[in-house]
């Protein structure tokens, strides 16, 4: 993905969808709709950023930020969003868990 690695965020609280999961072999169109998704969700109301890495193993993490679960629910219904889902299921992985978790409290160490 081409975002920048740290998403800049605002005071707590707001809530954080963390999707872990295990590729299949292959890129087979994943590269380009993993970025869509990001412009995408960049889109909806609500979003607040993502952060996303992914092993050579196939092993990955994308934590996106939002501002509420309704704001969740909402991006969970775009049709394109669900169009991803489904070909993620079928084609992309091998294994997925999706959390949602509300953040609290954040701090960071910044150079």
């Amino acid at each position: 993905m081409t975002s920048p690695p740290f998403a800049t965020l605002p005071a707590p609280p707001y809530y954080s969808v963390i999707f872990s999961s295990l590729r299949t072999a292959g890129d087979d169109g994943y590269g380009h709709m993993a970025d869509r998704m990001v412009e995408l969700a960049s889109e909806q109301a609500g979003y607040l950023g993502v952060e996303s890495v992914r092993g050579a193993d196939g092993f990955g993490i994308t934590v996106s930020y939002w501002s509420s679960l309704e704001a969740i629910a909402a991006w969970k219904s775009v049709a394109e969003h669900r169009i991803a889902q489904e070909t993620g299921k079928a084609r992309w992985y091998e294994h997925y868990e999706v959390r949602i978790a509300r953040v609290e409290r954040a701090y960071a160490k910044r150079t």
